[in-house]
């Protein structure tokens, strides 16, 4: 009977033992296919169908020519309409959650158009003390607020076509759309941009 109890207590014990044991993010690969070198978390434009969008797309691949790092891709979820709060919580809680299990990481922030916006208000008020740290670059496109958070403002690029009425550089509708930014070569400065700080 005590050979029983106790072996029952020793494999109890050493069932909870694994569940206590502390987390350590060390042990998380910095390359793996999990956890990229960097990450880039973009918001589409308004009424762009689900993923990165058109921009998103163009900036990612863009940077994967100027880096030898691997760059994951993360399209926020939102329902890119009239409002950008679900946004910049997405984008918040993404880039805390890499911060904690993949904490190598370099995030890159990005929107175009509605989804500039998402990112202007997620570095304000999305992200708390120190996941700043994790943020490499904020790369923005057809940026209506224009003012990123004074904590990322060295390491934002805010890009406004010629023309584009949304973020004040004329009044040419044709101007704010996706291939004004892709075809110019502002995604692309951009992406320069933001390899420089990786």
């Amino acid at each position: 009977m005590f050979g029983f109890a106790a072996a029952a207590s020793l494999a109890a014990a050493l069932a909870i033992a694994p569940a206590m044991a502390p987390f350590r993010a060390a042990l998380i690969p910095a390359a793996s296919a999990a956890c990229p070198g960097a990450e880039v978390v973009f918001a589409r434009g308004r009424e762009e169908p689900a993923g990165l969008g058109q921009v998103g797309d163009a900036l990612v691949n863009s940077l994967r020519g100027k880096t030898r790092m691997p760059v994951g891709a993360y399209g926020v979820n939102y329902p890119a309409n009239i409002t950008v709060d679900s946004g910049a919580n997405d984008m918040g809680a993404h880039v805390q959650s890499m911060a904690r299990s993949c904490p190598n990481t370099r995030e890159v922030l990005g929107g175009y158009s509605l989804g500039a916006e998402v990112a202007d208000l997620a570095t304000w008020s999305r992200l708390p003390p120190g996941v700043d740290q994790h943020v490499a670059a904020v790369a923005l496109f057809g940026n209506g607020t224009r003012r990123p958070a004074p904590a990322f403002a060295d390491k934002t690029i805010d890009q406004c076509a010629a023309g584009d009425p949304i973020c004040g550089r004329g009044t040419s509708w044709p101007a704010h759309l996706q291939p004004s930014y892709i075809d110019s070569g502002l995604v692309d400065q951009a992406a320069s941009f933001v390899a420089g700080r990786l």
